[in-house]
């Protein structure tokens, strides 16, 4: 029997706004992308629009609206967006 973690307590809220800390990459969830392309520079300035979980290891994962895609992100790859950043364009890699 598989026994799941507990869930951690998030760090990050949902509306909030962070930052992208390295290039985010297609770990093949985006089909139209390569796997490994960079979806979302680093740096980039997103918003937080949903919380969840990682069902086995109880880990929170937050969907970040990065312009016009939401990638999942975890708690080392994002962080607070200091106030009265704001991204210099869509977030998109280019």
């Amino acid at each position: 029997m598989n026994m799941m973690e507990p869930m951690r307590e998030p760090e990050y809220s949902w509306g909030m706004r962070v930052v992208a800390l390295d290039d985010l990459c297609n770990d093949g969830s985006y089909p139209d992308h390569a796997p490994g392309a960079r979806l979302v520079d680093a740096g980039a300035v997103g918003e937080i629009v949903n919380v969840g979980q990682v069902v086995d290891t109880g880990e929170p994962v937050y969907l970040v609206e990065f312009g016009r895609q939401v990638i999942g992100c975890t708690e080392d790859e994002i962080a607070p967006a200091p106030a009265g950043l704001l991204p210099e364009h869509d977030g998109a890699a280019r």
